[in-house]
């Protein structure tokens, strides 16, 4: 009889213990469910593959977006007018790119555009050619390729061309897609000279080709690389985008001050695992990076100088009045941004 009753009482344990469990598997199943919830689904672009634009990628690789319960759709869209609709039209409700594009938007009416964070306002880009072309000079006639009429690459290269005596029109601008693509031309000789930025400069000089003018010695002002969005969206999901910009100031924080970290992301993301290449890219280019995301307002009056000739509305327009700097400001004024920087690596 009693060991019946064992029996019975070692069948009603294991029963509790089934059910402990069936309950901890529930309980651990909504709990993944509504962390899932939790997460803000936020559509962004970025239109160039290099490191100025890769503080995205170091927060979707280390988890900083996961942080800041965060899943951001992260997708390439070629600079220039493809990228400007895909912010208009909604398609994406935030995008790192360049302010040359958005700014001619801006002018002709589309007034929702606002910049909130920079992150390069100066140009870095570099004319890298055969050893033939030895000076700007020789560029006279010559095929210069660059991303997209309009982009970064091209403002960079009517800028320093005009510094040397040449104007747009005493060359052909061959339009490539993109970095890669433009070092490609260069290689199968479809262009005569490159205008990169870092890293693949660095490695068309690995490559054999040298520098015909290097970009960063100019300091030209620009807003080169900026996050931006559109008013009615900030309007409509300001705490996400107040989020998405605190993931934003630490993944600056690891691009500032880790670079084994950043190596690691640049070599996936950039399918680069030459050492050398990847330091001498990052030594050149971090200098001009702002570490705590500022904008700068003669940088956009750069842009709106460029348009000016060609849109005489672009005189009618402040700087002041294409920014929204809230989330700056408030990462600035709750000492976010000195306690992030406080133990700097």
């Amino acid at each position: 009889m009693k060991k019946r009753r064992r029996v019975k009482s070692r069948s009603q344990r294991v029963v509790g213990y089934v059910r402990i469990l069936s309950v901890l598997v529930l309980w651990v199943a909504v709990f993944a469910e509504s962390a899932a919830v939790a997460a803000d689904r936020l559509y962004a672009i970025y239109t160039a593959r290099v490191m100025s634009q890769s503080m995205p990628w170091i927060a979707q690789e280390t988890g900083i977006f996961k942080k800041y319960d965060l899943d951001v759709q992260l997708i390439f869209v070629t600079p220039g007018a493809p990228a400007v609709a895909a912010i208009l039209t909604g398609d994406s409700e935030l995008s790192v790119q360049g302010a040359g594009a958005l700014s001619r938007a801006l002018i002709q009416g589309n007034r929702d555009i606002a910049f909130i964070g920079g992150i390069k306002n100066i140009l870095t880009h570099s004319f890298l050619a055969k050893q033939e072309i030895k000076k700007p000079e020789n560029l006279k006639g010559k095929r210069i390729g660059v991303s997209r009429i309009g982009s970064n690459p091209h403002y960079f290269a009517v800028q320093a061309l005009r510094r040397f005596g040449l104007e747009a029109r005493d060359v052909s601008f061959i339009q490539t897609g993109g970095a890669p693509e433009t070092l490609a031309a260069l290689v199968a000789q479809g262009i005569d000279a490159a205008v990169l930025t870092s890293p693949t400069d660095a490695q068309a000089l690995n490559l054999g080709y040298h520098y015909v003018i290097y970009g960063p010695d100019l300091r030209i002002p620009y807003a080169a690389t900026t996050f931006n969005a559109r008013r009615s969206v900030i309007a409509k999901r300001p705490q996400v985008l107040g989020r998405f910009m605190r993931a934003m100031a630490e993944s600056a924080k690891i691009l500032h001050t880790d670079r084994e970290l950043t190596y690691k992301v640049l070599e996936k993301y950039l399918r680069i695992h030459d050492r050398k290449i990847l330091q001498a890219g990052y030594n050149a280019e971090i200098k001009a990076l702002e570490p705590r995301l500022a904008i700068k307002l003669d940088a956009l009056q750069a842009n709106l100088d460029e348009i000016a000739p060609i849109d005489p509305r672009a005189k009618n327009v402040k700087p002041q009045e294409m920014v929204d700097t809230r989330y700056l400001d408030e990462m600035e004024k709750s000492g976010f941004l000195a306690q992030l920087w406080s133990d700097k690596r």
